[in-house]
């Protein structure tokens, strides 16, 4: 019997090796959240939602028949998402608003516009964020990841409580990072004055962001709104466009190559979002951390009650919200 051709046995490796890989970037994908939930007449709110993970969050909540606000900073981008997302689902019920969760100004602009168009919210998806900038900061002269990823939310949570009370049951999903483990909370530096770290404010931000679904659950007991945090894995998203070398040159021929079945899709990063946001068997369940559509441990810090007080009140103060 003749040899096969070189090509032949070529061919069939690499084709095995692709499949292997494929194979591979499914796996380590994680859990895909497979509800049937139908969401019609339900309002839904999704920060960030004209790229990456919220994108794909706000298209499989259209695709349920909610009604949806995209809050975003860039309504061009915004309205190019929501266009596609329309076409895709047939859901004519998505809306772009702008909100700049890095001006509390802006926020609160949001928050007066949805009132007036909308007397419910029954899920309120915090999602938009920013990692590992360089120094620069708010409207309000707060570190800007900190200020877009937790004060910024935690303000428009809080003005929005009112309505998620008179829709309940009604939940609320903060997104918040497996970094959070490595956070610090600084109490003597806490806008980052003296010493700014990039990677260390991004940890920080997210630790803040399950600080404040713990004490906010407990605030909320017996409203009939649950709040959860969510780690939606390691994915490659706009967010990582301050970190140089993983957008380099360098990085795009022999970096992401090599990494790219191990890093989720924006979609597969969306899985435990929609888990939080939609399984009946969380419908009583709050102040808890999911990742890989499971319930995992936090940071010890997380659950120190004189800090989650501090940062509580630091927030409010931060964020005038007494005078809201």
């Amino acid at each position: 019997m003749a040899p096969l051709p070189k090509s032949i046995i070529w061919g069939s490796t690499i084709a095995s090796l692709t499949g292997f890989v494929y194979l591979l970037k499914d796996y380590n994908g994680g859990k895909k959240y497979e509800g049937n939930e139908k969401l019609t007449d339900k309002v839904v709110i999704v920060t960030g939602a004209n790229t990456g993970i919220g994108k794909e969050v706000a298209h499989d909540l259209a695709k349920r028949e909610a009604r949806v606000i995209m809050a975003c900073r860039d309504m061009f981008k915004c309205e190019t998402a929501r266009k596609q997302i329309v076409i895709d689902t047939k859901n004519k019920y998505v809306y772009c608003r702008k909100c700049d969760l890095a001006s509390q100004e802006s926020i609160r602009d949001f928050v007066k516009l949805f009132k007036k168009e909308h007397q419910k919210l029954h899920i309120l998806i915090n999602n938009a964020g920013v990692m590992r900038c360089p120094k620069s900061q708010t409207k309000e002269g707060i570190e800007m990841q900190l200020g877009v990823n937790h004060m910024g939310h935690f303000l428009l949570t809080n003005l929005l409580l009112d309505t998620l009370k008179a829709s309940a049951p009604a939940r609320i999903i903060n997104v918040s990072s497996l970094a959070h483990a490595r956070g610090k909370i600084n109490m003597y530096d806490l806008n980052s004055d003296e010493n700014y770290d990039p990677a260390a404010a991004y940890a920080q931000s997210k630790l803040a962001n399950v600080m404040f679904t713990t004490e906010l659950a407990k605030r909320l007991k017996g409203t009939g709104v649950t709040v959860n945090a969510v780690h939606p894995g390691i994915v490659d998203t706009e967010l990582t466009r301050h970190m140089g070398y993983y957008t380099s040159g360098f990085s795009a021929i022999f970096l992401k190559p090599l990494i790219w079945p191990f890093i989720r899709t924006p979609k597969q990063g969306a899985q435990t979002i929609l888990y939080a946001a939609l399984s009946p068997e969380l419908e009583k369940v709050t102040g808890q951390y999911f990742s890989n559509c499971k319930r995992e441990d936090v940071n010890p810090i997380a659950e120190k009650e004189d800090l989650l007080e501090w940062l509580w009140k630091t927030s409010e103060k931060w964020t005038h919200l007494s005078n809201s």
